[in-house]
C-alpha cells in the first residue's frame, strides 16, 4: 500500500486502530506522551487488557508495520484519537485535541489527510481543530482534508467491531469526507456514511447519550420502587415481554469515558434546551451516593464499620475504571470514615486492592457486588460467610443466584428492592 499513518493517542481506541491499520498494510506510527506505553509497544506488549489485543500488536511490531515514538513525523494520514475528560464544572477539556492538533503542525504538506476520532463537543473539528492546523500555511479542505470519524465499539469487543461496525465520517468539506471514506474502507467491512463534522460529532454524542438516557429511566424505576415495596426487576422483567419495550438494567450509577461524559457535551453547548439529558445525567452521577446511603441503612453504621467491595471497573470484564461509580462509592464510603477493602481481578496497582476475596472479605460487615465479572459467577460463599463479621451481601447487579447466595446464611440485598 506504501501509505504512512500517524496515529496521535495509544489509549483504548487510539492502541486498536493503530495496529489495525497496520495489519491491513499500512505503515503505522503510534505517538503518545506517555513513555511507559510507548516503551511497551516497541516490545511488542500493551498495558491495557482488550481481548485479541496483545496477539495482534505483537505480530505487527514484529512484521514492522507499526513502530512507536513520543513525537510524531511526516505521515499521509494523521489520526487523532486522544482523550477528551471533563472538567469539574461538567465542561469539555480539550487541552489534548489541542496539544496534539498543534503537534502536527510542522509534519503537515499538501495532499494530508487528518482525521479526529476524539469524541468532543459539536464544532471542535472546524472550530478548534481547523484553525490550529490552517497555521501551517495550508488550506483545509483544499490542501490538506479534514474531517471527524469516531468509533462505534464496546471495550472487550474493539478489534472486531472496528472492522465490521457502520461508521459515521463527517467532513469539514465533502473532498475531504471522500478521501477520509477511502482510508476506513481498507479496514472497515460495515458501511461507511458521508455528513459533515458536526453532525458526526453530534452522532457520536447522541448514540451514547441515548443509552445514558435509559439508564437513567431504569435508575429512577428502581429508586421508586424500593419507596413503594416493589420489585423493580420483576417490573423490568414483565415489561420487557411487550414487543416494543426494551428497559435497560438499574445499576450503581454510569462509567467509561463515554456514557458519563459526552451527554455532558451536548449540555455545554445547549444548556437551555438540553433538559432530558441534564436531568438523566443527573439522576446517574447520583446514583453512587444513593447506594452509599443504601449500604448504611444496611449496616446501621457507626465508624467502626468495614465493607468488601467486589470490582472497581466501570463494567465487567474489561480493566477500565475511568469514571467508575464504584471508585465514586468508595470516595464517599472512606470520607465518612467506612473503612473499605476491595478485589477485582482484572485491576491490578489500585492502592484499596487485596490479593484475593478471602483476604478482602476478612472482617467485614457488608459484601458489595459492584461490577458483574464473569470471576464472580462462583464465589466461595461459604469461606467468605466463615471470615465475614457481618452476613449482608448487596448485589449492585443482581448477578448472584439468590437462592445459593441465601444457603450460606447470607442476607440478601439488590438495587431496586425493598
Amino acid at each position: 500500500m506504501g501509505k504512512k499513518i500517524c496515529v496521535i493517542g495509544l489509549g483504548y481506541i487510539g492502541l486498536p486502530t493503530a495496529a489495525l491499520f497496520s495489519y491491513y498494510g499500512y505503515d503505522v506510527l503510534g505517538v503518545d506522551v506517555n513513555e511507559n506505553i510507548i516503551t511497551n509497544l516497541i516490545k511488542g506488549k500493551i498495558t491495557i487488557t482488550e481481548p485479541g489485543l496483545e496477539g495482534l500488536t505483537k505480530f505487527v511490531v514484529e512484521e514492522g508495520s507499526l513502530k512507536a515514538s513520543l513525537i510524531p513525523d511526516e505521515a499521509d494520514i494523521f489520526i487523532i484519537a486522544v482523550p477528551t475528560p471533563i472538567n469539574k464544572d461538567k465542561t469539555a477539556n480539550l487541552q489534548y485535541v489541542i496539544e496534539a492538533s498543534r503537534s502536527i503542525i510542522k509534519y503537515l504538506k499538501k495532499g494530508n489527510v487528518v482525521v479526529l476520532e476524539s469524541t468532543s463537543p459539536m464544532g471542535t473539528t472546524e472550530e478548534i481543530v481547523k484553525p490550529i492546523l490552517e497555521e501551517s500555511g495550508l488550506k483545509m479542505g483544499v490542501d490538506v482534508f479534514l474531517g471527524y470519524c469516531p468509533e462505534r465499539v464496546i471495550p472487550g469487543n474493539i478489534i472486531e467491531e472496528l472492522i465490521k461496525n457502520n461508521r459515521i465520517v463527517g467532513g469539514i468539506n465533502n473532498s475531504s469526507a471522500i478521501e477520509i471514506k477511502k482510508v476506513y474502507k481498507t479496514m472497515v467491512q460495515g458501511e461507511i456514511y458521508l455528513t459533515n463534522c458536526k453532525t458526526a460529532e453530534m452522532c457520536k454524542l447522541m448514540e451514547n447519550t441515548f443509552t445514558d438516557v435509559n439508564i437513567a429511566l431504569s435508575n429512577e424505576l428502581a429508586m421508586i420502587c424500593e419507596s413503594t415495596g416493589i420489585n423493580a426487576w420483576e417490573v423490568i422483567e414483565y415489561c420487557n415481554k411487550h414487543p416494543r419495550v426494551n428497559l435497560m438494567n438499574p445499576n450503581p450509577g454510569v462509567g467509561g469515558n463515554y456514557l458519563a461524559v459526552d451527554p455532558w457535551f451536548i449540555v455545554e453547548k445547549e444548556p437551555d434546551l438540553a433538559n432530558l439529558i441534564f436531568l438523566s445525567r443527573t439522576i446517574n452521577d447520583n446514583m453512587p451516593l444513593y447506594v452509599y446511603n443504601k449500604i448504611i441503612n444496611l449496616m446501621e453504621s457507626d465508624n467502626s464499620k468495614k465493607v468488601t467491595i467486589l470490582g472497581i471497573t466501570y463494567k465487567a470484564d474489561v480493566d477500565d475504571i475511568r469514571e467508575s461509580p464504584i471508585i465514586k462509592i468508595i470516595d464517599i464510603l472512606r470520607a465518612n470514615q467506612i473503612k473499605v477493602d476491595i478485589y477485582d481481578p482484572y485491576v491490578k496497582g489500585y492502592y484499596l486492592c487485596k490479593d484475593n476475596i478471602i483476604e478482602a472479605c476478612k472482617n467485614s460487615d457488608l459484601l458489595v457486588i459492584g461490577v458483574e465479572h464473569n470471576d464472580f459467577k462462583t464465589l466461595p460463599l461459604e469461606e467468605i460467610r466463615i471470615v465475614m463479621k457481618g452476613n449482608i451481601i448487596l448485589d449492585t447487579r443482581n448477578f448472584l443466584d439468590s437462592t445459593e447466595v441465601k444457603k450460606y446464611g447470607f442476607k440478601y440485598k439488590i438495587l431496586g428492592d425493598s
